[in-house]
């Protein structure tokens, strides 16, 4: 089903050129962004899908064989990792990277699976941890010193929600920050040192009381979270409906008494935020050097908020690009001088516009110099057809769930010196999802795949999260 939206405004707005910002077409972002329009077609679409695929059995993880512990790793020979000899659904196309494991939701305690966001945490003693969202709950896994993982436990969805595909989660010193867009869920702050003395053949499962829990949510419902660190407080993002106070954009939560969970704000003013990075800002733009800052990526536009005042945030800018369809997600290159980020927009490929419309996602640069005028100065295409949909950064790298292309990693320490991204090189990938290989360019342009990855762990372990299988382990060979 291709959208219906985009065959006349979207396409046109999205015409191909070279990548370029613009200003926002305001017209268009009030009849189809900021109305919800858009995004209603968007969650309908993947609801309709994978709901077909849940009616096919096609999310029964029990049907995936979980790697044996035995097998050290598989390593990645000429383009190939084959988990099971002569069998092509367990065998992966690949490029620097080994496979250490793979774990079925099923074997990782959820009778449901349907994987969504992922996050990790490393113990003061440096032992690896990770949180997988599954449509149940959220599982809790330790990542061994082999790569192995260990199953520990699981804290449900809030008992009074449905269960939801949509889980994401962030990390928040030794908290996890759990978010879902099951109606009445809230979100739940869950204490990771709790699972520090767990024996592995008792694996736990938790509970409402187990975990802090936020219920200041307008309908309990989020799209993402979001973490400051640095300023103690989390974010809830996309929360419904758009004609709440707060016109489901940027929900703050004070973190400094855990045991009292509260709000000391929103930012409205730009409606919708899908997704969003929040920091405070370190970079050449002197006149908000110190400022809590929110990077938010809003549909059709890349808008940084001032939230120094949660009670009162403000826009330092709304920015549109060429070929704009749903701007996702994006991180910047790098927290302590921001001077450029990436962004992704899940549906450009998708709806064939801008330098998205040959159907290999597209990274796009933006050099955020001025805050006020950000420039976007070029994008990398990738070689496998796809989707883009979650990114994260670690020192020169940028580290991609592609949907159905699986992880791809890309060095992008060209970029401060050659925005343009000409220079940009992919070094790495994993493709876990060999069923859509013999398509045309490589992969399905669709919702199937990876929803998300962490590639923060010292080890160098890199644990990617599937809708359909389960977890992957994988490391830089």
């Amino acid at each position: 089903m291709k959208s219906v939206v985009n065959v006349a405004a979207v396409a046109a707005f999205a015409s191909f050129v070279l990548a370029k910002e613009k200003p926002v077409d305001e017209e268009l972002s009030r009849t189809v962004y900021q109305s919800g329009l858009r995004h209603m077609e968007i969650m309908n679409h993947k609801e309709t899908f994978w709901a077909g695929r849940r009616e096919q059995g096609i999310f029964d993880s029990t049907q995936h064989k979980s790697m044996d512990a035995a097998v050290p790793y598989v390593p990645c020979v000429n383009g190939l990792a084959e988990l099971e000899a002569g069998n092509p659904l367990y065998t992966f196309n690949c490029s620097g990277l080994d496979l250490y494991d793979f774990q079925s939701h099923a074997d990782l305690g959820s009778p449901t699976g349907e994987g969504a966001g992922s996050w990790g945490w490393t113990s003061p003693d440096g032992r690896e941890f990770m949180a997988i969202g599954q449509s149940d709950g959220a599982a809790f896994l330790e990542i061994t010193t082999e790569g192995k993982m260990v199953y520990l436990g699981r804290l449900p969805k809030y008992s009074a929600a449905q269960p939801s595909l949509w889980r994401e989660m962030k990390g928040y010193k030794n908290y996890m920050v759990i978010g879902s867009e099951a109606t009445n869920h809230g979100v739940q702050f869950f204490d990771m040192t709790k699972l520090l003395t767990i024996d592995p053949a008792k694996p736990v499962t938790f509970s409402d009381a187990d975990a802090y829990h936020f219920a200041g949510l307008p309908t309990g419902r989020s799209h993402t979270v979001q973490v400051n660190e640095e300023k103690n407080y989390a974010v809830a993002s996309g929360s419904q409906p758009r004609t709440d106070k707060c016109k489901s954009g940027l929900i703050f939560i004070d973190l400094t008494d855990m045991k009292n969970l509260k709000s000391p704000g929103c930012a409205s003013a730009d409606g919708y935020v899908h997704d969003a990075q929040c920091l405070v800002y370190r970079g050449p733009d002197t006149k908000y050097v110190g400022t809590d800052i929110c990077y938010g990526y809003n549909e059709d536009t890349l808008t940084i908020y001032n939230v120094t005042n949660k009670a009162a945030a403000t826009i330092i800018s709304r920015t549109s690009y060429e070929g704009a369809a749903y701007t996702h997600q994006g991180w910047v290159l790098d927290t302590e001088w921001q001077q450029y980020l990436v962004l992704d927009d899940e549906y450009d490929e998708y709806d064939k516009v801008g330098p998205g419309a040959a159907g290999y996602p597209v990274t796009y640069i933006w050099d955020i110099s001025s805050l006020e005028k950000p420039k976007q100065t070029g994008y990398y295409s990738a070689k496998v057809k796809g989707i883009d949909h979650n990114q994260f950064i670690n020192g020169d790298f940028a580290y991609q769930s592609n949907y159905g292309g699986g992880l791809h990693i890309l060095d992008i320490s060209s970029i401060p010196s050659d925005p343009t991204g000409k220079g940009v090189k992919e070094v790495a990938h994993f493709d876990i999802y060999p069923e859509d290989d013999e398509d045309n360019g490589g992969g399905i342009i669709d919702f199937v795949g990876t929803w998300s990855h962490y590639p923060y762990f010292k080890s160098g372990y890199i644990i990617i999260n599937t809708i359909e299988r389960g977890v992957y382990v994988v490391k830089r060979s």
